[in-house]
């Protein structure tokens, strides 16, 4: 299992908006790839433009050429590229441990 983490800064004054649009296009475009296996979005309390959406990826190249090569992703970035202040920055991590 890979883990996808984008840190997404938003326009200000924006929450509400991308809240809807960013639930709305991982449950109707993300969710549908080859290799989700499930995601969780995380809200900025001290920075309220900021927010983490992490996604379970069945392996790398499930996100990085099954996903992101694919329409969807064009599909994907029109929901939720309208709100971003700055394009998000993608990292992958795989899991060390766990309890």
């Amino acid at each position: 299992m890979i883990l996808e983490v984008a840190d997404i800064r938003i326009q200000p004054g924006r929450q509400a908006e991308f809240d809807a649009a960013i639930e709305h296009g991982v449950r109707s475009v993300i969710a549908h790839a080859d290799g989700f296996l499930g995601h969780q979005v995380q809200k900025g309390i001290e920075s309220p433009e900021r927010y983490l959406l992490m996604i379970r990826w069945n392996t790398l190249q499930d996100h990085t050429v099954g996903f992101r090569e694919s329409p969807a992703f064009a599909q994907w970035r029109a929901i939720v590229g309208p709100f971003f202040a700055q394009p998000p920055h993608v990292e992958h991590f795989a899991l060390l441990d766990e309890t």
